[in-house]
């Protein structure tokens, strides 16, 4: 069992020991992930270029930041298992769509969408 489905059986297990799965609906775990991505929009709000490179310099700073993705990836796991997703067939997947749709004679160093490339 590789570690990605060993974490995704950990964390079912922790939300199963609680009877939370009936909270875990998937139209709420996608809301929990907006809610989880502007935490973590938080950490960069109304920072410049500069001022992000500092604060990424912050020991607690970094710690929260750490949070926020695991909030983030735990709730996108969770998401993946319920729906019957194998997250690793997804994103390879999207890769491969993305290479067709941004080939890299056209996009490279170019920050465009794939319509105005």
């Amino acid at each position: 069992m590789d570690d990605l489905m060993m974490l995704t059986k950990s964390l079912i297990e922790f939300r199963d020991e609680r009877d939370w799965k009936r909270f875990h609906k998937p139209k709420d775990i996608a809301i929990s992930i907006c809610l989880e991505s502007a935490e973590l929009l938080e950490h960069f709000q109304w920072k410049d270029d500069t001022d992000c490179e500092q604060y990424l310099k912050d020991d607690k700073a970094i710690q929260e930041i750490k949070e926020e993705v695991a909030d983030i990836a735990i709730y996108l796991l969770i998401l993946c298992n319920d729906l019957g997703f194998n997250i690793v067939d997804i994103v390879k997947n999207k890769i491969e769509k993305n290479r067709a749709k941004y080939p890299v004679d056209k996009s490279k160093g170019r920050y465009e969408k794939y319509d105005r490339l």
